[in-house]
């Protein structure tokens, strides 16, 4: 599927900020089934520095400068990504096995994806969560199903609440809530399986605004989306990362423009900095995920 991306997001200032430094993951990447076509990022005012670098796990991020004062700032990021269908594989893969494959011992093969074992600073390891996922991950069953039933169960049992959360809550918070936003509901299946010993890995991007004719507009469609993503194992080299979304309870398809990946938010979050003056803001954030326009498609070829 080819899909053009616009995700604008504007401050309003008051009064007006001095400085500022914002750090920006605003690029879809450009790997694992997804192809970037074409990409530009508009800043306004227009920053004395600029630049592009990769982080850690291979996001491409965007750090600009403003030195002079502004009552207002509007970035707009553009993208035309070509995405691929995924299915999810059949394979009979006990999570138990699949837990072994990853634990450390002397001549064990280093494996990038223990890299998500670990706690994280939105995304506790704790008994209350391996509780929760155990009614799902029952001895000696696939670790597809299992991971499958846990996003379905997070689907059903948790409410979707705007307000009842912000960006700082942690796994365990919300879980307590039973409540949240895509990004909790992320969080949470993250802590569920790393608390069990499971690689997980928190994937941030975008969602089709409008589905084709008969099919259902999907929770986060309108803003930036959040989702989960498990590590399956290979007999021998790497294995492979499956994608869910417990919000829409389903396997992040082609509709799904992935932009970053990391341990939790706090890796990927769209836009943030640090500013100097200013006492009051104003935050706007609009995003439309559509296929691609005939003149798109064209440049990106």
């Amino acid at each position: 599927m080819l899909l053009q991306v616009v995700h604008e997001t504007a401050y309003d200032y008051s009064p007006a900020v001095r400085t500022a430094q914002h750090m920006a993951h605003l690029r879809p990447q450009d790997r694992d089934g997804q192809r970037l076509l074409r990409h530009s990022l508009g800043i306004e005012p227009e920053p004395v520095q600029w630049s592009e670098s990769q982080d850690a796990f291979g996001n491409t991020r965007c750090f600009f400068g403003l030195q002079a004062a502004h009552e207002h700032l509007r970035v707009v990021a553009e993208s035309v990504v070509s995405t691929s269908a995924h299915e999810l594989p059949a394979t009979s893969l006990a999570w138990e096995d699949a837990r072994e494959r990853l634990r450390y011992h002397r001549s064990a093969e280093y494996d990038p994806a223990a890299e998500f074992l670990f706690a994280s600073p939105y995304v506790q390891r704790h008994a209350d969560l391996a509780a929760y996922a155990r009614a799902s991950f029952t001895p000696r069953r696939p670790l597809v199903d299992a991971a499958r039933e846990l996003a379905h169960r997070i689907h059903e049992d948790f409410a979707y609440v705007s307000q009842a959360t912000d960006a700082s809550t942690p796994a365990l918070e919300a879980l307590a809530l039973r409540k949240g936003v895509c990004q909790d509901f992320a969080h949470v299946m993250l802590g569920c399986l790393r608390s069990l010993g499971l690689p997980a890995r928190y994937v941030s991007g975008y969602l089709l605004t409008e589905p084709p004719p008969g099919q259902a507009r999907l929770v986060g469609s309108d803003a930036s989306h959040a989702w989960a993503s498990v590590y399956l194992p290979a007999d021998g080299g790497r294995g492979q990362w499956i994608e869910l979304d417990p919000t829409n309870d389903r396997v992040a398809g082609e509709d799904y423009v992935r932009l970053a990946i990391g341990r939790d938010y706090s890796d990927v979050s769209p836009m943030r900095g640090v500013i100097h003056g200013g006492g009051h803001h104003t935050l706007h954030v609009a995003v439309t995920v559509a296929p691609a326009r005939e003149e798109a498609a064209a440049l990106a070829q």
